[in-house]
């Protein structure tokens, strides 16, 4: 981060040239187009001087015909200046919005295939500020500032030129004087990069903090928080406040310093030119040109200052959305992914040899520990254990979500490592613990499971996870609209669409989290006649803790601090007098 941050805003924007580069016969015509603006207004001075030395003499004579032309140039070159910034402003507007869209795009597509390890120390709320605020500072920096600056840099440069054709020696004094005042400016602009980039990461803490309360907020309510949150929330807000007035003060500052050292040396350099007028070293026509083009170059100056606040804040902002392009999911898929042999119609087959795993935020945890399992084809198998024992772990290594440290998996005799994450992901069914239900009708939602689906096939998978009366009694049935998070339905209701989604994928292996934790005895009782429908031909692993839920499976793994400690029916379990006899014992004295 040091290193990124003691580069220049230059250095820091080059970042987005893959950005800009499939633009570049828009940003090519945009030149054209800014070319043809900065000339145009390069040549009114010209033409002032020539209207005043030329025309107006000629006044004396009665030719007014003459005066007439140099207004009507003067008017023509008006035009061209109109319809040249015209036609750059739209074309630089496009590609500012454009760009913008490509750059949001990239960074929302690649946080999407980051690992979970990703999300342990990033906040969704930060990558949300980053993909709108940042974004935006961005869009006003490609599709306002850039062309901003190439303008003011050509006005400057062709009104510095034009400047020494009128008077090399007052263009000369202008010169040297600016070079005195341009290194503060300079020193003074490092300052404001920092500053912004300190004011974007606050704003960026707090949409986090907004994002977090806001997906929890019920509980917030429940605990009668909404003061305690509001306030912590305005502190942040505070916070940010804080740091932008700090940036803004030194950025007003830079440009009270910049216009007041500019404009002084310039109005110094005029005064003398208005001597010469005085001593008849300089006709008024080529005063007034040389003011016209000092106050052009002096302009062009300020713009520039102005424009370095803006780039200030966007390499800022750059630097933020760069840092998320480069992070690197530690998931990688194989170059040469192999296949995975033919579906069979008993389901896969699932082998773990020796595997070993800590999650990667603390490492000196082991969440499972020599973890070995043969699981045959269609076999259904329970895992039961106390929280924390690891089983949920276990999925999240089955899913590729993480690699183990030590072991390995495979899938129909394909080590899971060597197969593309897509094709090991599709071969997997998982019914959560935790319910996503998305902010769309019920139709979309369980069609998550297998975008191609028919709605037959979706109401179909639906009746099989017993959600389709309570589907068809919502207001629109299979249209209707369940909220954010799935807010309209019940906790059973929720895991009931999750079970529709996963049959819907048809998956050769299904995971069971909990499946049926929410459900009340008549849903539980449906959804596990949909579920032992669905295990017929289908390899099922099946987190349960209640008893009802594993007493048919073929095996049971009871785990306990990532090994498993017990392996058998219920029955000899039982009889073992072990783990599994204590966790059972346990739940029939709550039940009775």
């Amino acid at each position: 981060m040091a290193e990124a941050s003691s580069k220049t805003s230059l250095a820091v924007l080059k970042g987005l040239t893959p950005f800009m580069a499939p633009y570049r016969g828009r940003f090519l015509l945009a030149g054209i187009a800014l070319v043809v603006a900065a000339a145009s207004t390069l040549a009114i001075p010209y033409a002032f001087r020539q209207m005043i030395d030329l025309g107006f003499s000629t006044v004396s004579s009665g030719n007014s015909a003459h005066v007439d032309r140099y207004f009507l140039a003067l008017f023509a070159v008006a035009c061209v200046l109109a319809a040249a910034t015209a036609a750059r402003f739209y074309m630089v507007s496009w590609l500012g919005e454009r760009v913008t869209a490509d750059l949001r795009s990239a960074v929302y597509g690649h946080v999407v295939t980051q690992s979970p390890q990703f999300f342990e120390t990033t906040r969704t709320g930060e990558v949300l500020s980053r993909l709108t605020t940042d974004t935006t500072l961005i869009q006003t920096v490609v599709g306002t500032s850039i062309s901003m600056a190439l303008r003011n840099l050509l006005l400057f440069i062709g009104g510095l030129a034009m400047l020494f054709v009128t008077d090399a020696k007052l263009a000369a004094i202008i010169v040297l004087l600016l070079l005195a005042v341009v290194l503060p400016i300079v020193l003074f602009g490092r300052r404001v990069r920092r500053l912004s980039r300190a004011s974007q990461d606050r704003i960026a803490d707090a949409s986090a903090l907004a994002g977090e309360i806001l997906n929890a907020v019920t509980t917030v309510q429940a605990y009668t928080h909404e003061g305690i949150e509001s306030a912590r929330f305005g502190a942040s807000v505070e916070h940010a406040f804080t740091t932008a007035i700090v940036r803004n003060r030194a950025r007003a500052l830079l440009t009270l310093t910049a216009i007041l050292l500019v404009f002084g040396t310039i109005v110094f350099v005029l005064w003398l030119g208005a001597h010469a007028v005085l001593r008849g070293t300089m006709s008024a026509g080529e005063l007034g040109q040389f003011i016209l083009y000092a106050a052009i170059t002096a302009g062009a100056i300020g713009a520039l200052s102005e424009v370095m606040g803006d780039a200030q804040r966007a390499a800022g902002a750059t630097e933020r959305l760069l840092e998320l392009l480069k992070e690197q999911s530690p998931i990688v898929p194989p170059a040469h992914p192999l296949s995975l042999p033919p579906r069979t119609e008993h389901g896969a087959e699932l082998t773990l040899r020796h595997v070993s795993f800590s999650y990667p935020s603390r490492l000196q945890t082991a969440a499972l520990s020599d973890i070995s399992i043969d699981i045959r084809a269609g076999e259904t198998i329970a895992i039961v254990g106390p929280s924390g024992a690891g089983k949920t772990t276990l999925f999240q290594l089955l899913l590729r979500f993480y690699d183990p440290q030590q072991g390995s998996i495979t899938l129909d005799g394909v080590d899971i490592r060597r197969l593309d994450l897509h094709a090991l992901r599709d071969a997997i069914g998982i019914v959560p613990q935790d319910t996503v239900v998305f902010s769309a009708d019920a139709l979309e939602n369980i069609r998550y499971g297998r975008a191609g689906a028919t709605d037959d096939e979706v109401i179909a998978a639906a009746r099989l996870a017993a959600a389709h009366e309570f589907i068809e009694r919502l207001p629109e049935g299979y249209r209707s609209f369940l909220g954010e998070r799935g807010v309209r339905l019940s906790g059973g209701q929720r895991q009931r669409i999750a079970i529709a989604r996963a049959l819907l994928k048809n998956p050769p292996l299904l995971l069971l989290d909990e499946a049926t934790s929410a459900l009340d005895a008549e849903s539980e009782r449906l959804v596990q006649a949909a579920l032992e429908a669905a295990m017929v031909n289908r390899t099922t692993l099946v987190i349960a803790h209640r008893l009802a839920t594993v007493q048919r499976a073929d095996r049971i793994l009871v785990m306990e601090h990532g090994r498993i400690v017990e392996t058998g029916t219920h029955a000899s379990l039982i009889a073992q007098n072990g783990l599994y006899a204590s966790l059972a014992k346990l739940q029939f004295s709550l039940q009775h």
